[in-house]
């Protein structure tokens, strides 16, 4: 308008031209507003914007935060549920071991109660004097007490006469006989033990064909 005016003095305008320069001005002024009006609601687009993100994003962290504390919680409950079962483990280690010892203790003791009478009768019998026919019934006596204490703690003596069964023998030699079955053992140079199925000693035998 100030140009308008500046090139067009007023009093030089007729009425109607300062009519028209009137309008123009009032338009270019709603122009004006409406550009005015425009920049305010984008630039408030731009900040909802920018907030929803911002409050998306805090959102987001506390999640983040959330889940963080989670994981850290399940980790220290795991921590603590591992030493616990450790301490568990040890203290069930040491009872076993423990338990394990009482059990071998046990067990040497009933051994040596059932084998102590027979190193009893030995001495007596390498303290008697008298012919080699008593002291010959002497161990004889002494071997079957010796047997007896075996059978009292469960162990038993391999048999042979049904064959030989890798199991129970084991063959050092083997011999060709028509006298003798196939497998048969025919001689036995040490004797096997046994409690119940399992072997203590395998018996040492000669086998034939």
């Amino acid at each position: 308008m100030e140009k308008i005016e500046k090139d067009f003095p007023q009093e030089d305008l007729t009425a109607e031209e300062n009519e028209v320069i009137k309008d123009f001005q009032k338009d270019e002024d709603v122009q004006e507003e409406k550009a005015e009006i425009l920049e305010d609601e984008e630039f408030e687009e731009i900040e909802e914007e920018v907030s929803s993100n911002i409050l998306n994003i805090k959102r987001e962290l506390k999640n983040v935060k959330d889940e963080n504390q989670k994981l850290t919680n399940e980790i220290e409950a795991l921590k603590d549920r591992l030493l616990r079962t450790s301490a568990e483990y040890d203290n069930y280690r040491k009872r076993t071991q423990k338990e394990k010892e009482g059990i071998y203790s046990d067990a040497c003791e009933d051994v040596l109660k059932n084998l102590l009478p027979v190193l009893d009768n030995l001495e007596r019998a390498a303290q008697v004097e008298g012919s080699s026919e008593d002291i010959k019934k002497g161990v004889e006596m002494t071997v079957r007490q010796f047997y007896d204490a075996l059978s009292k703690l469960g162990i038993e003596e391999i048999e042979t006469k049904d064959g030989f069964d890798p199991n129970y023998h084991n063959a050092v030699m083997h011999v060709q006989d028509k006298c003798f079955g196939s497998n048969e053992v025919v001689e036995v140079f040490q004797k096997g033990f046994k409690k119940d199925n399992r072997v203590i000693r395998f018996s040492m035998v000669k086998v034939a064909n």
